[in-house]
């Protein structure tokens, strides 16, 4: 899993993404405590925050025993795993988990919602039924990962390297400038193709870090 980006989102190669249009309100919410100034206490619903998300991916993560978790988003993250101050929410909501679970690689994408908060509940709340097919004794966790096995494990081998992508030559010597032109001559050609763009981004953007190195 080398291959996988923590930010921006890596989305697994072969894995539909939902287009932005059939995105659905996030229905995830948290929960504020307080107390009146009469003394009473209260509990309200309010908007979850990604922060609160990542906590309950995290909290099912460790319950399915899964190891060496990246959470991929277009989000970026401090150290203790919050959200940088400052920045607005991306476009493309999308999230990947990739782990491993009994000696596989395995992976998990939502882009159902229309906030990444949201997504990372849903694969959270995923996970939590996917553990009941095993803790209720009906099946066993790899009969319910069974259906994600006909998809490639991430690997560097089923991603467009960003020379191919980009269309440069393999030997080619590129700059940060080479890599806008042939970016916009290729988005042209692929208008409102969101899955294209976002395959386009990806490399424009590996191609920067690796031309930055």
């Amino acid at each position: 899993m080398t291959e996988v980006n923590r930010y921006p989102l890596s989305w697994p190669f072969g894995w539909k993404r939902t287009p932005s249009m059939k995105r659905k309100r996030t229905r995830f919410t948290g929960t504020s405590y307080g107390t009146y100034s009469s003394g009473g206490s209260y509990r309200r619903q309010r908007e979850l925050t990604t922060y609160e998300a990542i906590k309950r991916l995290d909290l099912e993560l460790d319950r399915l025993r899964a190891r060496e978790v990246i959470l991929s988003t277009n989000v970026e993250l401090t150290s203790r795993g919050e959200p940088r101050s400052g920045r607005r929410a991306p476009d493309d909501p999308g999230v990947a988990v990739y782990f491993r679970l009994n000696n596989k690689d395995r992976v998990l994408a939502c882009d159902t919602w229309d906030s990444v908060a949201g997504n990372i509940a849903g694969i959270a709340a995923h996970i939590d039924c996917i553990r009941g097919i095993d803790r209720y004794g009906v099946g066993t966790l790899d009969q319910a990962f069974a259906g994600y096995d006909a998809l490639p494990p991430p690997s560097a081998d089923n991603r467009a390297p960003w020379r191919g992508m980009l269309q440069f030559k393999p030997d080619a010597s590129v700059t940060r400038n080479d890599v806008d032109v042939h970016y916009r001559m290729l988005a042209k050609q692929a208008g409102t193709d969101e899955g294209a763009l976002l395959q386009l981004n990806l490399a424009r953007e590996a191609a920067y870090k690796e031309i930055s190195a």
